[in-house]
């Protein structure tokens, strides 16, 4: 069963005891090695088969195509930043390899690699005009400047990798070029073709990203392509369910490819001659026969040839994505479409909330999730205090309930009458212990997404936990948290006199089972959360308690002369 309809189980069943409880009871390719500053090297052309690139468009060539486009050597450069290490080709300054330098892969030795092993990303494909033949540019052999690569300090400015091809006679070319910053994950991408009217130019986003989370089938789950139409919103499809050939038409405000916690966007180039929208996205046949479908963005060209676009190559940060606008953060939505309205800004409001506690107060991210649980307690005491006296004070009027149930029992409309009269007399709400109990809902789904899905807690440790975004290993923390549930569920029942009601009783001991076995895959942090709330109940209720033995000491409850 998957995360998601497992925990909205878990939420139906608590519901259950909140409420009705209260209602019905009263109360590919090998990596390329990084180069040495200044290095350039040179392997072997790529071993896929050699395609002839067609010919310019309207042009006749006077001479066969040059072979150094079939036995030019491959040459690999680098270019480095503060955040991250990029492998490019000068077959059409394609991307070999990503490494995102702040992020330890888990499933090999090094940093996170957004490129799949013998994959490549960034090349273009040049359709020549409506109707036009179609160019693979990553089959030309650009010279590349500068050819020793780029290497950027931080706090320097930005730096320029260009790749350039020329048809011999002057009759086509290619020139691209890359725009690296030390502090951003963007890459603007600029370049020129012949002039060429309704040209348009695909961007290869590759297959999908590489695994690099040790639960590989919830990296593979979360694998999808998204785009943002300009006004149909944002629309996403896992790559899971794409069989066949399938596409989305824009005008799009981006395009993506994503993982669990990594993402490749293309967004518009706003710099001089870009435009304020992609054509679309398509699912295709790749060149290999029965292989995988890859992810191609068009972007337009302009009459004079031109054409710029953005890449975001990074970590799916929710503030850097809302920096760049246009509702990137949303590549990855928090909850289910139909909730993520209500969900939204409880997500905003714990993340602000959980950054905050972790870096104004040097918390670890679990103390963060202790913190909250105690102090959401603390926050709702007022209400949990008035629900838990609504609870003691609908038993002691039970006795008076009663005696008017037996005398107006042929009267059903006299006996509701005189049932809200009693109620209303002794100060009684018997809904009033539902509303506390729901308040902190939000709040447990907002972080059931904020684990599942938030970077900032993929493989943080706790104690004897590896990564408070996965399961307990041990599986300490599920039994911990039922055990927790079931002693409140316990003293719950003490104070509001109902351990003698049998349904109660079954509750009891059937909800800390049912949950504990719904929690136990869930994320470790979330288990953590919701153990610390269920502890930090307990003094309450031991409060409470006191209250409904004094209540009792004054005597049983007399209806007013």
């Amino acid at each position: 069963m998957r995360p998601e309809l497992r925990f909205f189980l878990a939420l139906t069943l608590m519901i259950g005891v909140f409420v009705l409880t209260e209602l019905l009871f009263p109360p590919i390719r090998p990596e390329a090695p990084p180069l040495e500053e200044g290095a350039v090297e040179s392997v072997e052309p790529p071993a896929p088969e050699v395609v002839t690139p067609p010919e310019p468009p309207g042009q006749t060539p006077v001479v066969e195509e040059p072979e150094q486009d079939q036995e030019a050597a491959e040459r690999l450069v680098t270019v480095e930043t503060p955040l991250y290490r990029m492998t490019f080709s000068s077959y059409g300054g394609v991307a070999r390899s990503i490494q995102l330098l702040g992020y330890d892969s888990f499933t090999r030795d090094g940093p996170v690699e957004l490129v799949p092993e013998g994959q490549q990303i960034l090349g273009g494909i040049w359709i020549a005009g409506v109707g036009g033949d179609a160019f693979d540019l990553s089959r030309y052999a650009h010279t590349i400047t500068p050819a020793e690569g780029v290497r950027i300090a931080e706090g320097a400015g930005p730096q320029t990798l260009t790749f350039r091809y020329d048809y011999p006679g002057g009759q086509f070319f290619s020139e691209i070029r890359y725009t690296f910053s030390p502090d951003s994950y963007i890459v603007v991408v600029e370049g020129d073709l012949p002039a060429i009217e309704r040209a348009s130019l695909f961007v290869d986003l590759g297959p999908g990203l590489e695994i690099n989370e040790l639960r590989e089938a919830d990296d593979r789950r979360m694998m999808a392509f998204a785009g943002n139409h300009i006004d149909d919103g944002i629309t996403s499809r896992p790559l899971a369910r794409v069989d066949e050939p399938e596409s989305l038409d824009g005008p799009l405000r981006w395009a993506a490819v994503k993982s669990k916690y990594f993402v490749e966007v293309i967004l518009p180039g706003r710099q001089s001659g870009g435009t304020d929208f992609l054509t679309g996205i398509r699912a295709e046949e790749g060149p290999v026969v029965g292989g995988p479908l890859r992810i191609r963005v068009g972007t337009p060209v302009g009459e004079a040839g031109g054409y710029t676009y953005r890449a975001y190559l990074g970590p799916i940060e929710r503030e850097r994505l809302i920096a760049i606008g246009d509702d990137l953060e949303e590549v990855n939505p928090y909850g289910w479409r139909l909730f993520r309205p209500i969900v939204r800004p409880f997500v905003g409001i714990v993340l602000w909330l959980v950054r905050f506690l972790h870096e104004s107060l040097f918390l670890s991210y679990g103390w963060v999730l202790i913190v909250i649980g105690i102090g959401i307690r603390v926050v709702m005491w007022p209400l949990n205090r008035k629900m838990m006296l609504s609870q003691v004070k609908t038993m002691a009027v039970q006795p008076l309930a009663e005696e008017i149930k037996r005398k107006y029992g042929n009267d059903p409309q006299r006996m509701q009458q005189e049932t809200l009269k009693l109620y209303k007399e002794h100060g009684v709400n018997p809904l009033a212990g539902c509303l506390p109990m729901m308040i902190p809902m939000p709040v447990l789904i907002a972080l059931f997404f904020v684990f599942q899905n938030t970077i900032e807690m993929r493989g943080v440790p706790f104690m004897w936990l590896p990564d408070l975004s996965a399961p307990d290993p041990f599986y300490i923390l599920p039994v911990f948290m039922g055990a927790s549930l079931y002693l409140t569920q316990l003293l719950t029942m003490r104070i509001s006199g109902s351990a003698g009601n049998p349904q109660m009783k079954m509750m009891l001991y059937m909800m800390p089972i049912l949950l504990t076995v719904l929690f136990w895959r869930f994320p470790s942090g979330l288990n953590l959360y919701y153990a610390t709330m269920n502890l930090a109940s307990i003094p309450q209720q031991i409060l409470i308690g006191r209250e409904r033995k004094r209540m009792q000491a004054a005597g049983p409850l007399k209806r007013p002369v």
